[in-house]
């Protein structure tokens, strides 16, 4: 990429540049959301030499390939967690427990999948945590099916959970390192493999538990009841087959940003060069231009051991990590309406989305029609309509009411007098919550800088399982059969869509450090 010479240093628009960005005269393109106000002018500077760096590679192979295996995670984040509210009535049915105890063991397992590979992948590298998380949860996910009881059951789905809520908070991380500026919208159209996991889930489950299930609880045996088993293996076994493509088809890189952030920029500017190979372009970045920026400023933030670092020296605790989250005003408050908003959302989606299933068939018993067969299908269509939604959420990241018209379609769905009428309102609810989702797991993986993206990212995980491990607590006192889940769900996502109009980081138009 040509560079305009100045002799100060003020921002010009250069004319070769997508217009994502600017050019820094120092650090080279673009300007990035913290408009050089960044804690660590450093760090900073190595991140704007590295985004240049890839912004010159450019999109390719290697990043269309990795829009493909970090969307293997999106699919099992998404397919995953609906299992609970899927298999929820013939479980029930055959095992006669109290049905939300399943959802709370699920979530349990999502809360420390969150916290474990989203520290972990600022700590040991992203590398070991994109590629273990889908593993594990393919292993117990095959092992669910054949659980014998409902506490074998519910301990395998926690430990399915363990490796599902990794993939989020690391494969937002990992995919936003490598992509250029002017392609990280793709991190929100990457949602479109959240709601194909949603649909996947829902036509498979659509013939096998209406064909395969007991009607009732009353003589409700194993062998007439095979239809969430052969659910559970299938998806399980999907899940291995996604993970064998994504270990053993493509090779993952280590984050440039991350090795750079923990002093090893001999390996940062290795991994550039990979890359470039890859993609068949040049990389002219040199080791010495990527140090300039800590020599020029007078100070070294690590000795060079020539050996690759099993723990960052620079986050030998994880607490490190989350401190550089609130290092000023701005960023601290940005942080904690980030973890307020997912926190909310994982509260009012695990209250709803966990029992709709349920929902949806008792509602449709006092319709007239509440058989599996139709529940499912009405699943199904519930999930096709979300699919547009990844699309849309490009759009919608310019809109600030997706939270609230998400809260309106839930409670417009507690008039619905018909089950079709009840169907209409969830579709507008699949809509608009997919855009949601889509838009926000973006702007979080934006705002947070790259060295400590996986902590951030862990966050909002983790608010958002500690607050879905409260959802099925909740079920548990209130009364499913009737419509105050989705009151209380439709008056969390109001109140979230009115939170995030206060984030005091605009991502549009720049990129991530």
């Amino acid at each position: 990429m040509s560079q305009t010479p100045i002799k100060d240093h003020t921002v010009v628009q250069h004319p070769d540049v997508h217009p994502y960005g600017q050019i820094d005269p120092i650090a080279g393109p673009p300007i990035d959301l913290y408009e050089n106000a960044y804690v660590d002018p450093v760090y900073q500077a190595k991140a704007h030499i590295l985004n240049r760096s890839i912004q010159d590679i450019g999109m390719g192979k290697y990043q269309w390939g990795l829009f493909l295996v970090a969307g293997f995670g999106w699919f099992a984040d998404s397919a995953w967690p609906s299992m609970s509210g899927l298999v929820l009535a013939p479980v029930v049915n055959e095992f006669q427990f109290n049905g939300p105890f399943l959802s709370l063991a699920s979530n349990i397992g999502l809360f420390f999948g969150g916290l474990v590979w989203g520290l972990g992948c600022d700590i040991w590298g992203r590398r070991w945590s994109f590629n273990l998380t889908l593993l594990i949860a393919g292993i117990f996910g095959v092992a669910s099916g054949g659980s014998p009881n409902f506490v074998t059951l519910a301990i395998f789905m926690s430990f399915v959970g363990i490796g599902v809520g990794g993939n989020m908070p690391v494969d937002a991380a990992v995919f936003l390192d490598f992509v250029p500026g002017s392609h990280q919208y793709l991190l929100t159209i990457l949602s479109i493999w959240w709601c194909l996991g949603q649909l996947l889930a829902s036509l498979i489950a659509w013939p096998l538990i209406s064909g395969y299930s007991c009607s009732s609880s009353v003589d409700c045996d194993r062998s007439d009841n095979m239809g969430w088993r052969y659910l559970l293996f299938v998806l399980g076994g999907l899940t291995l087959i996604l993970w064998t493509l994504r270990f053993f088809a493509f090779t993952l890189l280590e984050s440039p940003r991350f090795l750079s952030g923990i002093g090893s920029d001999a390996e940062a500017v290795d991994v550039m060069r990979k890359l470039a190979e890859y993609n068949g372009r040049p990389c002219p970045l040199t080791v010495e231009e990527l140090e300039a920026p800590g020599k020029i400023r007078g100070r070294e933030l690590f000795a060079s051991t020539g050996r690759r670092r099993v723990l960052s020296e620079g986050s030998g605790f994880a607490i490190d990590h989350i401190r550089a989250l609130f290092a000023t005003p701005k960023m601290a408050w940005s942080t904690s309406l980030l973890i307020l908003v997912w926190g909310v959302i994982g509260l009012a989606s695990t209250l709803y989305n966990n029992f709709l299933p349920y929902i949806l068939t008792t509602r449709g018993v006092t319709f007239g029609d509440g058989s599996l067969y139709i529940t499912y299908r009405n699943q199904v269509i519930i999930s096709v309509v979300g699919i547009p939604a990844a699309l849309l959420a490009g759009w919608a990241v310019e809109v600030p009411y997706v939270g609230r018209l998400t809260g309106t379609f839930l409670f417009a769905s507690t008039t619905s007098r018909t089950s079709n009428e009840l169907l209409g309102w969830n579709c507008g609810y699949a809509l608009f919550s997919n855009i949601m989702y889509g838009v926000l797991y973006a702007i979080s993986s934006e705002i947070f800088p790259a060295i400590h993206r996986g902590t951030g990212n862990c966050l909002t995980s983790t608010a958002k399982g500690v607050f879905g491990i409260m959802a099925p607590i909740i079920a548990l006192y209130a009364n499913l059969s009737t419509a105050v889940p989705v009151y209380v769900a439709g008056s969390l996502l109001l109140f979230a869509g009115f939170v995030v109009l206060l984030l005091p980081y605009e991502p549009r138009g720049k990129v991530s450090i």
